[in-house]
C-alpha cells in the first residue's frame, strides 16, 4: 500500500456497489485530487444473478466474475478483510490474506461489503450444505452434481445410488428457483450420456417456509413457475422447513425424510456479521442505517449502499407504501453505486448531496434453457411474459447488465456458443483436491525411504568443513 497525502477514500467490499462506485468516483475525480483505496477478500467482483448458469454450464465461471485491479487501474487494491474501524482516529485495520494487521487511514469511507448466506442452527446444514453467494460454490455444485450421477451410474448399491439421486434445494426465491431449474436442466441433459439413469430415477426436491416462489416477479408468474418446475417433476415443498440434514438425511416439518448428498442452502441472506464492530448505526437487522442520500446516519463522511444498507425506498414511499426500503438486489446496486459515487466527489469538493430514488423496472428469472419469466414496468402499465420470451428477456438484461464489455462479450459468447455445441457434462471434482493425487503417490515411496534410512554417524567421526578446507588448499 503506497503512502500519500492527498485526500484517501477507502472502499470496503469489492462487489457490485464497491465496483462500480469505485469507478464512478475514478471516473469524476480530477487528476490527483484524492486516492482511492479498495479492499476485500477476493481480487474480483463476482456477477452473482449469472452463478446458476455457470452451476449448469451454460456460462465460463470465469466469464462470471471481474478482476478488480483490471477494471480499476487506477485505485489500490488490497486483498484482505477490513476488521475494525476507527472512526475518531479515521483508520481501518486491515487484515491481509498472510501477514500482520496493519492500519489505513482514510478521509472518506464507503461501505459495501453486501450480504452473507442467512442460515440457522439446522444439525448437520455447517457440514452438508453447499450454498450459492460465490462462483467456487457454483463450480463445486456443478462438480458434485455429475460427481453423484457418475457414482450412482458405477454402483449397484441400491440405496447409495439412491442418496446420489436425491437433490434437495432450500430457498424458493430469486437464487433457489433458477438454481434448480438450471441443475435440473443440466441433469437431464447429462442422462443421455448415462445408460443406467433416465430422468425418472432422480429426485429433485425445492423447500421453501414461504406459501410461494418467485415472489419478485409477483403473484402471477410465481404461479406459472411454480406449475412449470411441478411439470418437470421438480418437488415443491412449501410452508416447509428443514429441521436436520445429519449425514444427509433430510427430515422436513411436513414428515417427509428423504437421503441426499446433495442439500443446496439458498434459503435468504443477512447483511456481513462484521458490520457490528465498525461502530455504525445499524437498523433492526444488522443493515446499515442510511439517509436517502447514501450518507450514514450521522456521519458527513461515510457512505453505504447495496446488500449491507437499509435504504429508503424514495419512490415506493411517494406511492403510498410506509417504510418501504429498497430490496437488495442488482437493479438496485447499481443506481445506488452510481449516486454514491457521485455523493462521494460533491462531499469531497463541499457541494450538496443528491437523494437516492428510482423506481423498480421489473424483475426476470431463467428456469433453465429456454425457460424463464419476465416482469417489466413501464410506469403504470406492467407487463408479463414466460416461457422463451422470458428467458430471452433475462438474458438480454443481465447480459447487458454484468459490468464491462469484455465481460459482456464473453457472455454472449458462451450463449451463442451454446446454440451450436453441447455444454460438457464431465465432473472436474479432483480441481478442489488437486494433490491428492500427488500425495498418494509420493507418501508411501517418502514412508519407505524414511524406512530403510541408516542411522547417522556419531557426530565425532564426522570433520568440520572449516578444517577442510585449509588441507584442500595445501594440496
Amino acid at each position: 500500500m503506497s503512502t500519500t497525502e492527498r485526500p484517501r477514500i477507502l472502499v470496503v467490499g469489492g462487489g457490485y456497489v464497491g465496483l462500480y462506485a469505485a469507478r464512478r468516483i475514478l471516473k469524476k475525480m480530477r487528476y490527483g485530487e484524492a486516492t482511492v483505496t479498495v479492499v476485500d477478500p477476493r481480487s474480483y467482483m463476482t456477477y452473482q444473478p449469472f452463478l446458476p448458469e455457470a452451476a449448469a454450464g451454460s456460462i465460463s465461471p470465469r466469464h462470471v466474475v471481474v478482476p478488480l485491479r483490471r477494471v480499476l487501474p487506477g485505485a489500490e487494491v488490497l486483498t484482505g478483510r477490513v476488521t475494525s474501524i476507527d472512526q475518531d482516529r479515521k483508520v481501518a485495520e486491515v487484515s491481509p490474506l498472510v501477514g500482520r494487521s496493519y492500519e489505513v487511514p482514510f478521509d472518506y469511507l464507503v461501505v459495501a461489503l453486501g450480504a452473507v448466506s442467512r442460515t440457522f442452527p439446522i444439525p448437520g446444514l455447517a457440514e452438508q450444505g453447499i450454498g450459492m453467494k460465490g462462483v467456487e460454490e457454483a463450480i463445486g455444485l456443478r462438480n458434485h452434481v455429475l460427481e453423484q450421477l457418475d457414482k450412482a451410474d458405477s454402483t449397484t448399491d441400491p440405496e447409495i445410488r439412491r442418496k446420489a439421486l436425491t437433490f434437495v434445494f432450500v430457498g424458493g426465491g430469486f437464487a433457489g428457483a433458477e438454481t434448480v431449474g438450471e441443475v435440473e436442466d443440466m441433469a437431464r441433459d447429462a442422462t443421455r450420456y448415462y445408460p443406467g439413469i433416465k430422468r425418472e430415477d432422480m429426485r429433485f426436491l425445492l423447500v421453501d417456509v414461504a406459501d410461494k416462489i418467485l415472489p419478485e416477479v409477483g403473484h402471477r408468474l410465481g404461479e406459472w413457475g411454480l406449475e412449470h418446475l411441478r411439470k418437470r417433476g421438480i418437488e415443491v415443498h412449501l410452508k416447509t422447513s428443514v429441521t436436520s440434514c445429519v449425514d444427509g438425511h433430510v427430515v422436513l416439518n411436513n414428515g417427509i425424510e428423504v437421503d441426499s448428498n446433495t442439500i443446496v442452502w439458498t434459503a435468504g441472506v443477512k447483511p456481513n456479521p462484521v458490520l457490528a464492530r465498525y461502530g455504525l448505526p445499524l437498523g433492526p437487522r444488522g443493515h446499515v442505517d442510511t439517509e436517502p442520500t447514501l450518507q450514514v446516519k450521522g456521519t458527513d463522511y461515510i457512505w453505504s449502499a447495496g446488500d449491507n444498507a437499509q435504504v429508503p425506498d424514495l419512490a415506493a414511499r411517494a406511492a403510498g407504501v410506509e417504510n418501504a426500503w429498497c430490496p437488495p438486489n442488482a437493479q438496485h446496486a447499481l443506481r445506488q453505486a452510481k449516486v454514491l459515487g457521485d455523493n462521494v466527489i460533491s462531499g469531497m469538493r463541499g457541494f450538496p448531496q443528491h437523494e437516492y430514488r428510482h423506481a423498480s423496472m421489473g424483475a426476470v428469472a431463467g428456469l433453465g434453457l429456454h425457460k424463464g419469466v419476465a416482469m417489466i414496468k413501464l410506469g403504470r402499465l406492467t407487463l408479463r411474459f414466460r416461457g422463451r420470451i422470458g428467458w430471452y428477456l433475462h438474458r438480454g438484461y443481465h447480459g447487458m447488465a454484468v459490468p464491462t464489455w469484455n465481460r459482456k462479450i464473453r457472455v454472449f459468447a458462451d450463449w451463442t456458443l451454446g446454440l451450436f455445441l453441447k455444454r460438457e457434462v464431465v465432473s472436474l471434482g479432483a480441481v478442489e483436491r488437486p494433490r491428492e493425487e500427488f500425495y498418494e503417490a509420493a507418501a508411501p515411496v517418502t514412508a519407505a525411504a524414511k524406512a530403510a534410512k541408516p542411522a547417522a554417524k556419531p557426530a565425532e567421526a564426522k570433520r568440520p568443513e572449516q578444517e577442510q578446507r585449509p588441507a584442500a588448499k595445501a594440496g
